[in-house]
C-alpha cells in the first residue's frame, strides 16, 4: 500500500514537472491553439469524474468523483472564457484593422 501511494506521487510529481517545462516553452503565438486542445483534454477529464462520482463505491468516492467534476468543470468554462477572451483580441474592427485592447476594459 506504501509502495504504489510512493508510485502515484512519484508519478505526480513527474507529470507536473513536465507539464510546467513544456508550458512555459510555448510561444505566445501558440497559447490558443494548445488552450483548445487543453479544453478538449479537460473534457475527457470531466467525463471520468463523472463516472467516479457515479460508480457508487463508497461515500468517499462519491465525494471525491463530486469534487472532481466540479474542478473539471471550472476548467472547461474558464479555458473558454479565456480561449473567446484571446479570440476577440485579434478581430477586426470596423476599418478592417485589428482591434487593440487595452488592460483597462475600455
Amino acid at each position: 500500500m506504501i509502495a504504489q501511494l510512493i508510485f502515484g506521487l512519484y508519478v505526480f510529481s513527474l507529470a507536473t514537472f513536465v507539464g510546467y517545462q513544456v508550458i512555459s516553452r510555448v510561444p505566445p503565438l501558440l497559447h490558443t491553439p494548445l488552450m483548445s486542445g487543453t479544453n478538449a483534454i479537460s473534457g475527457i477529464s470531466l467525463v471520468g469524474s463523472l463516472v467516479a462520482a457515479g460508480s457508487d463505491h463508497n461515500q468517499v468516492s462519491t465525494i471525491l468523483g463530486f469534487v472532481a467534476v466540479a474542478c473539471a468543470s471550472l476548467n472547461v468554462v474558464g479555458g473558454f472564457l479565456i480561449t473567446d477572451r484571446m479570440l476577440r483580441m485579434f478581430k477586426r474592427g470596423p476599418s478592417g484593422k485589428k482591434t487593440e485592447k487595452t488592460g483597462d476594459g475600455k
